[in-house]
C-alpha cells in the first residue's frame, strides 16, 4: 500500500488506493509532514534494499591476484595452481582475470617478482663482495622456502619484472666489485638462479609428497634406509659406493647447500682470477 503527497492548495491530499484523502493544515506543518513520511520511508526502503542486497564482491586487482596465487602454491603446490582456481577463491570467473593477466606465464612472472622484490643484496664492498655474494645466495634459498612453489616459477623464465631486474643489478655490482669479467658474472647469475631454485624445487617436491600421502619419515630414518641399502650393495660392481656409503650420507641439506655455494665462488674466482 503507499501513500503519495499531492500538492492542492493549500491543502495536503493522500491517495490511498482509490480513495483520496484531503486535510488542510497551518503552513510549515505540511512541509514538516511531507519531510517526516519521506524520511521514514526512505528508511524503510533502506533497510529492505540491504537486507536483499548479495555481499559485494572482492575488487580484483593484479596484487590480489597474486596474493591468492601465492597463497595456494604454498598450500598445495605449484601445480595445483590455475588461473581457474584463483578465480574460484575469489568468487569470479577466468576470463576476468584475463582482464588483468594475460596468461599462466605472465602469473609466474609476477608472482616471481613479488618474492625477487624482497630479496635485499647488499651495497658492494670490495673487500667482502665474495662473503656479500655467499649471504645472497643462502637468502635466496630461504625467500624460496618461505614462499613454498615459487621456485619452480622461475624455472623456465628469463625473468623481465621489476623486482627481477633490480635484484639482478645488484649481483652484477657485487661481481664486478669482485672484478668478475662481464660474461662470467652474467653466466655466473643465471647459473646460481638455476642451482638455488632447482634445490628449493627439490624441497617442495618432497614436501608436497609428505602431504600427499600420510606424512614424510623423518630425515634421519630416511638417510639410514639410503645408507643401509648402499652398504648392502654387490662390492664386486659397487666397490666405492658400498665402501663410502657413511659419507656419502652425510651432512644434512644446509650444510651441501653451503658446500655447493662455496665451490661455485670458489670456482668463479679460479676462473676469473680474482
Amino acid at each position: 500500500m503507499g501513500y503519495d503527497w499531492v500538492m492542492a492548495g493549500e491543502s495536503k491530499s493522500w491517495k490511498l488506493g482509490k480513495a483520496e484523502v484531503r486535510v488542510t493544515l497551518p503552513e510549515g506543518v505540511t512541509e514538516g509532514l511531507s519531510k517526516a513520511w519521506t524520511d521514514a520511508m526512505a528508511g524503510v526502503g533502506a533497510d529492505r534494499r540491504t537486507a536483499r542486497k548479495a555481499p559485494a564482491r572482492e575488487r580484483l586487482s593484479v596484487d590480489r591476484i597474486v596474493d591468492v596465487a601465492i597463497e595456494q602454491m604454498r598450500e598445495k603446490g605449484y601445480d595445483a595452481v590455475t588461473m581457474r582456481s584463483i578465480a574460484k577463491e575469489l568468487d569470479t570467473g577466468p576470463a576476468s582475470l584475463y582482464a588483468h593477466v594475460a596468461n599462466r606465464g605472465e602469473l609466474d612472472g609476477l608472482v616471481l617478482d613479488r618474492v625477487a622484490g624482497q630479496w635485499k643484496i647488499p651495497q658492494p664492498d670490495p673487500e667482502h663482495w665474495d662473503e656479500q655474494l655467499d649471504v645472497a645466495l643462502h637468502d635466496l634459498l630461504d625467500l624460496y622456502r618461505a614462499h613454498p612453489g615459487v621456485a619452480r616459477a622461475s624455472m623456465g623464465m628469463i625473468p623481465m619484472q621489476p623486482g627481477a631486474l633490480v635484484a639482478a643489478e645488484g649481483l652484477l655490482a657485487l661481481l664486478r666489485a669482485g672484478n668478475i669479467p662481464d660474461r662470467y658474472a652474467a653466466w655466473f647469475i643465471d647459473l646460481t638462479n638455476l642451482y638455488v631454485g632447482s634445490v628449493a624445487v627439490e624441497e617442495d617436491i618432497w614436501r608436497q609428497r609428505g602431504a600427499e600421502t600420510d606424512g614424510p619419515a623423518d630425515e634421519e630414518t630416511i638417510v639410514a634406509a639410503v645408507r643401509d641399502f648402499m652398504t648392502k650393495l654387490p662390492v664386486d660392481h659397487f666397490p666405492l659406493i658400498s665402501s663410502m656409503a657413511d659419507v656419502m650420507t652425510s651432512g644434512g641439506g644446509d650444510e651441501r647447500f653451503d658446500f655447493s655455494v662455496k665451490v661455485l665462488i670458489a670456482g668463479l674466482k679460479a676462473l676469473s682470477g680474482a
